[in-house]
């Protein structure tokens, strides 16, 4: 099984426990509010997700992390890994995305499993580059990636939603300087 573990997080593969906090999440519309439409999620929605999530790593061998705070046992939301088949511009690569329950943000929480993920998929999994997708404005984001040292590549449009997204990435090379 894999895990990772960060001075206050745990990530790992999910489980049937992490559905109820999950869909919590994915339930908040302050959350929601960067990805996709906005759209909440609901229970149904969220049980699929995790389910896609988990054939991901079954069948790629790396996938979303649930990340789960060590000091509380509680889940805190996921850090990981997917290719973007709803984003054809950013493939082939690989992007790495988050996304933390409200009660999470402002504590680090998600620069520090991002650092991680980020060490995993280069260094563990051997991807040559890693890239991220953000909607201009999500400043929260903005600033993850730049404690990853993630410099903005590219402005694409989302083909579903017709929003504009800045594409974020960093090479092996970047990563090791």
């Amino acid at each position: 099984m894999t895990e990772i573990h960060t001075p206050r997080l745990l990530l790992r593969r999910w489980t049937d426990d992490d559905l109820a906090p999950m869909a919590e999440i994915n339930a908040d519309p302050e959350v929601m509010r960067w990805v996709g439409d906005g759209s909440v999620r609901d229970l149904e929605l969220t049980a699929q997700d995790i389910e896609r999530w988990e054939e991901e790593w079954d069948e790629e061998g790396l996938g979303l992390f649930a990340v789960e705070l060590l000091a509380s046992g509680e889940l805190a939301g996921f850090t990981g890994l997917s290719w973007s088949e709803f984003l054809p511009d950013a493939l082939p690569d690989v992007q790495i995305g988050w996304r933390l329950g409200r009660q999470f943000w402002g504590q680090g929480y998600a620069s520090e499993a991002a650092q991680a993920t980020l060490e995993f998929a280069l260094q563990d999994r051997g991807l040559e580059r890693v890239v991220a997708a953000v909607r201009p404005g999500d400043e929260a984001s903005e600033n993850v990636l730049r404690k990853l040292g993630m410099p903005a590549e590219r402005e694409i449009t989302h083909p579903e939603h017709g929003f504009p997204l800045t594409v974020h990435a960093i090479d092996l090379t970047e990563y090791e300087a």
